[in-house]
């Protein structure tokens, strides 16, 4: 027997709720960059390069100091599933971008993620675009802070 939803959830109910979900969300996405022979973090790196992105930048992305970064580029370069570029502005700028391999293996990654997708399975068409419709409507103020 499930519990009763709350009728009216407090902001510390919902906010429990979104980092459960999002722990359950990232331990799914960890699981399937490891089949890949991907760490969480790298797999997240591949994810962010939407197109050339600066070192520095995907500190910044990440989290994380770009001493860091530098690792996990080597590492995904001697996979060749990045490369680093000259930045046309600057050339002293080495920007980050994902090879034709490195993206194809970012989307099996994210395709095999069999636990979130499931759980998404639980919403009809509909209730998917109500949850997206008011992630979309929380996402300004988050990054804003971010």
């Amino acid at each position: 027997m499930t519990a009763a939803l709350p009728q009216h959830p407090t902001k510390t109910q919902l906010l429990e709720l979104v980092a459960a979900l999002g722990t359950a969300q990232w331990q799914d996405f960890a699981s399937a960059a490891a089949r890949h022979g991907l760490t969480a973090v790298q797999a997240k790196l591949l994810g962010q390069l939407k197109g050339p992105v600066p070192m520095r930048g995907l500190a910044t992305l990440l989290l994380c100091d770009a001493s860091n970064v530098t690792g996990i580029v080597d590492r995904l370069e001697a996979r060749g599933l990045v490369r680093r570029e000259p930045d046309p502005a600057d050339r002293r700028v080495k920007n980050v971008v994902a090879t034709d391999e490195g993206r194809e293996i970012i989307q099996r990654v994210r395709a095999e993620m069999q636990a979130t997708h499931s759980a998404l399975d639980a919403l009809d068409e509909q209730e998917r675009a109500t949850l997206y419709a008011l992630l979309e409507r929380l996402r300004p103020g988050l990054e804003r802070r971010a």
